[in-house]
């Protein structure tokens, strides 16, 4: 069973997925700062399906999942013009499964809601 929210990562210039990218997920409190409730970090396939443990609910609220893309462009010997990439999305039914894609190349990105 996989995670309720759930991310995919595609390098739009090289036409792959982006693996070992580490995100972490945060979730907006009460008291107006982010809490870290998950994270972890692309596979093979550029996916991460366990930034949150299965038994764990997910709440209403605004969520912020961040990637920290500078290695990876670092690795290939790329230059990148983003250091980090924060989504900032709101749930507010929390009984659907939330999947959050990011498109990326150096000089850009897109997201979308996936499914």
């Amino acid at each position: 069973m996989k995670s309720p929210i759930t991310t995919h990562v595609l390098d739009l210039v090289q036409g792959s997925p982006a693996n070992n990218i580490p995100a972490i997920l945060e979730k907006l409190n009460n008291s107006d700062s982010w809490e870290t409730i998950g994270n972890g970090k692309t596979n093979e396939d550029g996916r991460i399906d366990n930034l949150l443990n299965n038994d764990d609910p997910i709440t209403s609220g605004t969520y912020r999942l961040t990637f920290d893309v500078a290695p990876y462009f670092e690795a290939q010997n790329r230059e990148s013009f983003y250091s980090s990439i924060p989504i900032v999305f709101n749930i507010s039914d929390t009984n659907r499964h939330y999947h959050v894609p990011l498109l990326l190349s150096q000089f850009g990105y897109s997201t979308y809601r996936g499914s």
